[in-house]
């Protein structure tokens, strides 16, 4: 269905209607970036259009909202231009919506917190653009219970492109191809990626709020087609130890209203205008806060960690620097945009986009000095013993400590959602840290 902007909320009913659709699945994210939501009769879509799909405030992660009163529910106002048939639920239409308290937007939403910032741009007549790609793992439980790769045929010692991968796995692949292509997506390529049971798959770039809205459809479709074909599809950033983990990877351009790139510039160092140079300034100035919302887990840093990988390449962007076509720093530029390769796909994507908008944003307007280029292996260098650049922080613990220090960034997102964020995500810690392992275990229990 493609109505356009204009298309009114009847015509839009009229035609989902027309192509058998009773129901709207009103979708929201929580602080965890989870997808959740409620199923609502296709005739009662213009309340929830108007005041909002309602749900119990206190049972989603982040809403911080109260048991009682007129600020305990959380309703999700739908979106009307999200309106979409889902392919893989016959009946069915999928809603983005945005977070109400109160009858005003909840400061808590981390929808909400992308949208200021997209406000934020568009006051200087620029727009923001964001292609994601998406990196995960197919897994499952083995008889024990443990996890393990989907595909037991996945062993290679260096995985990356297998072809005989890709011919098991097709039935999955080609779903995702099918119902991705129904829900609009501009697919541009698949393939199997560093580690066994990784896979990655890309599509067309759009801006911000609509490329934070369409991976989190993305999500649910994959989670949807990985179940049909007895698998789970896996966002944890490294489930194995000794292999790459997954990424998602920003890229990111900006155009003035007339749709000119200002972000590039070919004659310019690294292809970058002096307002890209900025911006990637703000990112690396920002970089050890922004871990906490980029790479929000204890297992994130399992990934982030400049050790050798018994499968694939090592290109973990651990180190603040910027440098061409270079994957090992922490900002790549190609083709004239930034690769911001800080984020990983445990992010809650609104949240991390925002954050990523509000220190390249700090960037600009305090004119930051460009950051001198990389142009060497970093981890070449960090072999051969050389002082290497600042890193980013070791773990969770770290990096929720540099995001409570850095008060203009927390101001920046928003200090509501910061605080929920850093509440959960220091319990998580917390539990973390009290949690016996096997490893401590074998290592220590008959210790002399």
């Amino acid at each position: 269905m493609s109505l356009g902007a204009a298309a009114t909320l009847t015509e839009r009913m009229a035609a989902l209607q027309a192509q058998g659709v009773h129901s709207v699945l009103t979708t929201f994210t929580d602080l965890h970036g989870a997808p959740k939501g409620k199923l609502v009769p296709l005739a009662a879509l213009p309340d929830a259009v108007a005041v909002g799909a309602g749900f119990a405030g206190p049972s989603i992660w982040g809403t911080g909202l109260p048991r009682m009163g007129p600020r305990s529910e959380y309703f999700g106002r739908v979106v009307p231009g999200s309106l979409r048939p889902l392919p893989f639920m016959p009946g069915v239409a999928h809603a983005v919506c945005d977070g109400f308290a109160g009858g005003e937007p909840l400061d808590t939403c981390s929808r909400q917190l992308l949208k200021r910032q997209v406000a934020r741009l568009a006051e200087r007549g620029l727009t923001l653009w964001v292609g994601i790609e998406p990196e995960f793992f197919l897994l499952r439980r083995g008889p024990d219970g443990t996890w393990q790769v989907a595909d037991a045929d996945d062993r290679h010692a260096k995985p990356s492109y297998d072809l005989a991968a890709i011919h098991r796995n097709l039935g999955f692949l080609d779903g995702m191809r099918r119902h991705l292509t129904d829900l609009g997506f501009e697919l541009q390529q698949m393939d199997h990626e560093d580690a066994c049971g990784q896979y990655e798959i890309n599509y067309r770039f759009d801006d911000a709020l609509a490329a934070a809205d369409r991976y989190q459809l993305f999500k649910l479709t994959a989670q949807t087609v990985a179940q049909q074909h007895g698998c789970v599809f896996s966002t944890m950033p490294k489930p194995l130890a000794h292999a790459p983990g997954s990424g998602l990877h920003f890229h990111l351009s900006l155009t003035d209203a007339q749709g000119h790139a200002v972000m590039a510039d070919p004659a310019g160092a690294l292809g970058l205008s002096t307002l890209g140079h900025q911006f990637a300034a703000g990112l690396l100035h920002h970089a050890d806060a922004l871990a906490a919302l980029c790479a929000p887990t204890v297992n994130s840093y399992k990934r982030l960690a400049s050790s050798p990988s018994a499968s694939g390449t090592t290109w973990s962007p651990v180190w603040k620097t910027v440098g061409d076509n270079n994957r090992t720093c922490l900002v790549r530029t190609v083709a004239n945009r930034l690769e911001w390769r800080l984020p990983d796909p445990s992010c809650n994507v609104y949240a991390a986009l925002a954050g990523t908008l509000a220190a390249g944003l700090s960037g600009i307007d305090q004119a930051l000095a460009p950051v001198t280029p990389c142009d060497e292996d970093l981890y070449q260098r960090q072999a051969r013993g050389d002082a290497m650049p600042a890193r980013l922080p070791h773990d969770l613990c770290g990096a929720l400590d540099a995001l409570r220090q850095d008060a203009p960034l927390r101001e920046a997102v928003g200090t509501a959602f910061c605080d929920q964020f850093l509440a959960i995500k220091q319990a998580e810690w917390d539990a973390w840290s009290q949690h016996v392992s096997g490893w401590e275990l074998e290592r220590y229990a008959d210790a002399a």
